[in-house]
């Protein structure tokens, strides 16, 4: 079995701080418990946040600092959410998406989490955004016993921990998505030498660790590896090591700004020229954009929910639905851009969840995110569903590959289910 390393640094730097907020608040949320239960055959369970007429829901952002190019999401989210009131709200209650901005910032991703919970009094903080963020407010908001469904990041853990039943992963996780160009690379560069490019967290590192098991024992070898800070200004020291390795594979496990300058200096460096794979949460054309588009060509990446800029979906019907909502709902958002497409994916399945909830409590949407079967949602691409159980929290594990050609992506090869393929990122 493969023993699960991802959050060890951030859930230690955020345990203390969380343990003692859920103490501080234990007496409130017994208060808060027995003024918000339902009745009925769902006797006892919390309906903080939902009501006959509407459902408040939270958000955590980074709107601001070194990862704010992922803040337009909740552009996407809030789309999503106020296109459906306008149709009659979910089973007849208007969405209230009230969202809050961290910058990137774990201390402040709690302080938030505190009031959309405790001033807000949400009915789930839905999407968290980013590992570190995420691994910092997860035992609050569980042992509030507050949903945390669909979490914005793709750590493996989200989905393999029995210890937060209250947190649900949603994008495909990190090592999967590492097996998927470990299974690339062993079909068409059987030998290649690897140099990598990663964030020095549990995000770069759970994608980097995923990678190297999966290569093990073959011909594949990564010879070079160089990490980063958030907090630091720019790549190119790393990527200059990285070039005297002279690999002729770079992957590139970054987050939008410092995807952009590993881009950039690639491109400039005539000298090395490698096949170059960037993960998928930096690969969203505003990412690539900066770089020159005639400069980014044959770059490749995985991905699971449909490309606005792709003209293969032009006329597909729940595109043209989030074009037209993005455009009434957050004018001068760029439709294009593949965040605002996550966002809307993201809240249209949790839309899915809260439908399928058999109690509209907190313990309903916990259950009935934990027990989805086969769920189509309309964003994700063809083949691409929603699929949970009790000890498998990852919804979303089918990814295609795609090659960066012209002005866009292009879909390439056969979507890789990694459930059947790979098995469990814990294996």
């Amino acid at each position: 079995m493969r023993k699960t390393t991802a959050l060890r640094a951030a859930t230690a730097a955020a345990a203390s701080t969380a343990l003692l907020l859920a103490a501080a608040c234990s007496t409130q949320r017994g208060q808060d418990d027995k003024d918000a239960a339902a009745d009925g055959a769902c006797q006892g369970q919390q309906t903080t946040g939902i009501t006959d007429k509407t459902i408040k829901l939270g958000g955590i952002y980074p709107l601001s600092g070194p990862a704010s190019a992922y803040g337009t999401i909740s552009k996407g989210v809030s789309a999503y959410f106020k296109h459906v009131n306008d149709k009659g709200g979910i089973d007849g209650r208007t969405v209230e998406f009230t969202v809050r901005d961290d910058g990137y910032q774990p201390p402040k991703a709690v302080e938030e989490a505190r009031r959309l919970v405790e001033q807000e009094k949400v009915f789930a903080v839905f999407q968290t955004l980013g590992t570190p963020s995420t691994a910092a407010v997860w035992d609050y908001l569980n042992k509030r016993k507050v949903p945390q469904p669909f979490v914005a990041t793709g750590a493996s853990v989200w989905g393999t921990d029995d210890k937060h039943p209250w947190t649900t992963g949603w994008q495909p996780n990190y090592v999967s998505e590492a097996r998927v160009y470990a299974k690339y690379l062993k079909e068409e560069k059987p030998k290649a030498k690897v140099a990598v490019l990663y964030q020095n967290d549990d995000f770069g590192k759970d994608l980097l660790g995923g990678f190297k098991e999966a290569v093990a024992g073959g011909g594949i070898k990564v010879v070079a590896e160089e990490s980063y800070e958030v907090t630091d200004p720019s790549v190119s020291a790393q990527m200059t090591s990285l070039a005297r390795s002279k690999a002729d594979v770079l992957l590139n496990i970054t987050t939008p700004k410092f995807g952009s300058q590993a881009l950039a200096a690639d491109a400039k460096n005539t000298k090395w020229n490698p096949l170059h794979i960037v993960n998928n949460v930096s690969s969203s054309a505003t990412v690539l954009k900066p770089v020159g588009f005639k400069n980014v060509q044959g770059v490749v990446s995985a991905t699971y929910f449909k490309d606005p800029a792709d003209p293969q979906w032009a006329d597909d019907a729940e595109m043209k639905t989030y074009k037209d909502a993005l455009s009434k709902y957050a004018p001068g958002s760029d439709p294009a851009n593949q965040f605002n497409a996550y966002g809307w994916a993201a809240a249209s399945s949790l839309h899915k969840a809260l439908d399928a909830m058999e109690c509209p409590t907190r313990e309903g949407l916990r259950d009935a995110v934990r027990n989805l079967k086969d769920v189509k949602v309309d964003m994700l691409l063809p083949g691409v569903t929603l699929s949970t159980g009790p000890d498998d929290a990852f919804p979303i594990e089918t990814m295609q590959l795609m090659r960066f050609k012209d002005e866009r992506w292009q879909l390439f090869g056969k979507p890789v289910d990694t459930r059947k393929e790979f098995g469990s990122p814990a294996n």
